[in-house]
């Protein structure tokens, strides 16, 4: 039995960990963060959408994520608010001037202080709890774990597991890319990397409404 429920663990680590390799508005965030702020303020992305991931893995583990995701207004709702909150931060990098970003350059440290750790962590945590794809995501993977030789204890080290790992892989990109020699490189095009991330943000959120309105036709 000790084996069986090794080898389930594995398998739902791996396959939680490769959908963590695809790249989704989370990494957009992530990335973008990295590049605009300080390691110490970028990290509270990472935080924000690790603590999200793991409220729909606890709701999942309490029985309540089978709830929402068999509501189709309760999902309806979370595309629609998940679409409008991308669609935001796209609009936001976007309508933003070249002379803002004189301050990434200018600096001598390379901080960009127009943020703080509180609100790097609500960006992150909105991203998280507003993606349709995260409460249907964990579902379906703890499905396959929600047998009876799985206690509540193996799936509770489970769920710390995946948070766990969303939070240091999202900390091990910002480590990356926050690296002075990257910094430096990554702080002369901020502008066009908000740009690109904006558009991919955005085409991100309009996806989201588009399915909404199809839906909502039936």
């Amino acid at each position: 039995m000790q084996v069986h429920l090794l080898a389930t663990f594995a398998a739902a680590a791996l396959a939680h960990f490769l959908a963590l390799l695809s790249p989704g508005p989370d990494f957009f965030l992530v990335v973008r963060s990295a590049v605009r702020h300080d390691r110490r303020l970028a990290l509270g992305v990472a935080f924000g959408i690790a603590t999200a991931n793991g409220v729909y893995i606890a709701l999942c583990l309490l029985g309540v994520g089978a709830l929402l995701a068999a509501s189709a207004t309760v999902m309806l709702l979370i595309k629609l608010a998940g679409g409008l909150f991308l669609a935001y931060l796209a609009y936001g990098a976007l309508r933003a001037r070249k002379r803002d970003y004189q301050s990434l350059t200018e600096s001598a440290d390379g901080v960009h202080r127009q943020t703080t750790f509180r609100r790097e962590f609500s960006v992150g945590f909105l991203s998280g709890i507003l993606n349709p794809k995260n409460p249907l995501f964990y579902l379906s993977l703890f499905t396959l774990v929600l047998n009876q030789e799985a206690g509540m204890g193996f799936k509770i080290w489970l769920g710390i597991w995946m948070v766990s790992i969303v939070f240091f892989w999202d900390a091990f990109i910002i480590v990356v890319l926050s690296r002075a020699d990257m910094q430096q490189r990554f702080r002369r095009c901020a502008f066009y990397i908000d740009k690109i991330t904006g558009m991919l943000l955005g085409t991100f959120g309009l996806t989201l409404l588009y399915s909404c309105l199809m839906e909502s036709r039936f």
